[in-house]
């Protein structure tokens, strides 16, 4: 193995020779290896951007000779995460040999579809667009990356110039082109036209870098790109994007502006569909949005396709200051609504003016990329996920802008050309075979007390419908590990936890701003915290009472009132779940104040589903009985107390509680998450001030 002597200051080196020592002769496993790290590091490649091959002597399974196989990264695959599975192997001689079906660039499209006639891994993924960039090259191993620093120079007016300067002829140039077979074969023309090269730099698109071993094309490309980056960096003699126009504001202040807005933003995003959002407020994303060329250059788009498919054909620059007072939450939404009016409008222009007659409808014209100078940058997706990764796709695009103006002057993508990328019929055809999205996806939903019991059934059968999930309770200890468990079941990107005491006003506000930064929003609030005393009336004291009406009754009133807040905010509706008891309706003995705080819940949950149907928000209760499964309320005097009263003992309550009921039921915490995702799953949009009981049937809780 060649020894690594330069030493890298813009690049991640992460080869570990012991590792890569366990792969020796294993050149797939070494693909996968090597396609890793070059993933780990977003200077490098953005998500799911780029591809890495390598080229091998098989045997056939037919014939039982050797043959030479491909093996590259599969469509809509991730190099950073990117298994044995993500790849598609393919037979080298019949790759080459579509060459004589090939009927030109305006036949590109129907070259896909025969990849499939050159499969030679039956179980492997199905080919990508960039299959034969690969194929015509006749290197054992090959990486195309989206590097910052060298789309920089890619997409810099002086690009191809600066390529010959600063490698001397070693990397060549190929014009920008959309990836497909023709450019494949424009690849091989101009390793043939100069021979010996390292590599081709593509034009506003990225790089292409090779080596005889896995290693030997890692260690080029890390090079490659380092002395891209050290050329910017040596030869940016003026200040980023014309210096600063705005002065910096500090964080927790961006933070406040960033969540009193998010939700109005949300909600203009979500004319079409709902919408997950994600703040980003970095060094390199503040500089840019602070700059003098911050109007000049971001109308300009994205010069890599990767790029440009995951942040529209613009973002959206807001006419706000950092010092606005964003308070009036009516006022800000009328002030910006005028300017999502004009981006969809002119979004529809584009798509009008450079529609084909094949193109595919028009989709949704609201901006993905939002930014607000002095404060941050907002992106929003019908995910997290992607939400997260096209703010850093924007953060990459940025990079190269930067870089590009160091040195020359910044070139995006012709108009015609970034909507022939975006509406690329094969681009089209990947959406249509994507999953169809589960019940709750876009939404976010608050569940009071989720660490356990009855909310974390409710937060869990949410988070499995699709659901975004603000995971909370007033015991950090319990609060840790259940949102662990989330995250590691759900997804960091799906999870986010914050400690809740509901009768605390300051916490309930930073718990709500934690999700507007997070998701930009809520839709669902589910009022679950609670607990219980029971004891004779003579036996109960001021402080009981105090307590059962301060996290029960005043608990759901404050959540209430500032869930309400956020959803007017957004404008879209949105649903108040409060689970209360049959304790609510049902008089039974040892129990004035905990039943009739359940009581003012109850009736609270009416009042609120009156006031709040202009607002299309849906207030709906679930009366649960006798959950004991899981339950903090059972672990204490709760369950001696309910004993005493129906003369048993705890260790025969829920057979108790079972016998008294119609279906002879023990009620569990996921049959009140059930009910919960009955109100809010899609099917109930039209129904509110409504009570459903989950008892197992107690003939005396009957509504009606």
């Amino acid at each position: 193995m060649p020894v690594q002597t330069q030493e890298f200051k813009h690049v991640s080196y992460l080869w570990d020779e012991k590792m890569a020592a366990g792969l020796e002769g294993d050149e797939v496993g070494l693909l996968v290896y090597r396609s890793n790290l070059l993933g780990q590091d977003l200077r490098l490649t953005n998500y799911g951007g780029g591809n890495t091959s390598c080229k091998l002597m098989a045997t056939d399974p037919l014939s039982g000779s050797l043959t030479q196989v491909m093996y590259v990264k599969g469509s809509g695959g991730d190099l950073g995460t990117m298994k044995r599975n993500g790849l598609a192997a393919l037979y080298m001689n019949r790759l080459h040999s579509l060459e004589k079906v090939y009927r030109g660039i305006e036949h590109e499209d129907e070259m896909v579809g025969l990849f499939q006639h050159c499969i030679y891994d039956l179980e492997s993924k199905a080919p990508s667009i960039d299959t034969p960039l690969h194929g015509f090259l006749p290197f054992n191993h090959i990486d195309h990356l989206h590097p910052d620093a060298a789309i920089a120079i890619a997409a810099s007016k002086d690009g191809k110039a600066i390529t010959r300067e600063l490698f001397g002829g070693t990397i060549g140039w190929v014009d920008w082109q959309r990836p497909g077979f023709d450019l494949g074969l424009r690849l091989r023309q101009c390793l043939e036209e100069n021979p010996g090269i390292r590599g081709i730099m593509l034009g506003s698109h990225g790089l292409f870098t090779w080596g005889d071993t896995a290693y030997e094309c890692y260690l080029n490309t890390l090079e490659v790109i380092e002395r891209c980056a050290g050329y910017i960096e040596d030869n940016s003699r003026k200040p980023a994007f014309g210096g600063q126009h705005l002065p910096a504001t500090e964080e927790p202040y961006r933070w406040k502006q960033a969540a009193a807005v998010a939700p109005v933003l949300r909600g203009l995003c979500s004319s079409v569909q709902h919408m997950i959002g994600h703040f980003t407020d970095n060094e390199r994303v503040l500089e840019f949005i602070n700059s003098n060329d911050l109007q000049r250059l971001a109308p300009m788009g994205t010069s890599c396709p990767d790029h440009f498919l995951r942040t529209k054909i613009a973002p959206l620059i807001l006419d706000l200051q950092p010092g606005d007072d964003l308070s009036d939450a009516v006022a800000i939404r009328n002030r910006i609504a005028g300017q999502f009016d004009l981006y969809r409008a002119q979004y529809t222009e584009y798509y009008n003016s450079c529609r084909h007659a094949d193109s595919p409808p028009m989709r949704d014209p609201n901006p993905v990329v939002i930014l607000y100078p002095g404060i941050g940058m907002f992106t929003f997706a019908k995910d997290k996920q992607t939400a997260r990764v096209a703010a850093e796709f924007y953060t990459n695009a940025i990079n190269v802008m930067r870089g590009a103006e160091a040195i020359s002057t910044y070139t995006s993508l012709p108009r015609q050309e970034a909507f022939n990328i975006e509406y690329w019929l094969l681009e089209e055809a990947k959406l249509q075979r994507m999953p169809k999205p589960k019940p709750l996806s876009g939404k976010v939903a608050l569940i009071t007390g989720s660490a356990g019991g009855i909310g974390k059934a409710i937060a869990k059968k949410f988070a499995d419908e699709g659901a975004c999930i603000v995971l909370n309770d007033n015991d950090a200890e319990r609060l840790e590990s259940a949102e662990q468990a989330f995250i590691s079941q759900f997804g960091r990107d799906n999870i986010i936890a914050g400690f809740l005491d509901v009768t605390d006003k300051n916490s309930l506000l930073s718990l709500v701003d934690k999700s507007c930064l997070a998701f930009g929003g809520l839709d669902i609030v589910v009022n679950c915290a609670g607990l219980s005393i029971s004891k004779p009336l003579e036996e109960h004291t001021e402080a009981d009472w105090d307590i059962l009406y301060d996290v029960l009754v005043k608990g759901q009133f404050l959540v209430t009132q500032k869930a309400v807040e956020i959803l007017r905010k957004q404008q879209t509706g949105g649903d108040i779940l409060n689970i209360v008891s049959k304790n609510a309706l049902v008089s039974g003995p040892n129990n004035a104040a905990y039943g009739s705080a359940k009581s003012a819940q109850l009736h609270l949950s009416r009042l609120n589903a009156a006031e709040l149907g202009k607002d299309h928000i849906r207030v709906n209760v679930v009366n649960p009985d006798a959950v004991i499964l899981n339950s903090k309320i059972w672990e204490g005097e709760w369950a001696a107390g309910r004993a005493k009263a129906y003369g048993v003992t705890v260790e025969e309550l829920p057979a108790y509680y079972a016998g008294r009921t119609l279906l002879n039921a023990i009620i569990e915490p996921d049959d009140i998450a059930n009910a919960c995702f009955v109100f809010v799953g899609g099917l109930l949009n039209k129904s509110t001030g409504n009570v459903l009981n989950v008892d197992g049937g107690v003939a005396m809780a009957f509504v009606r």
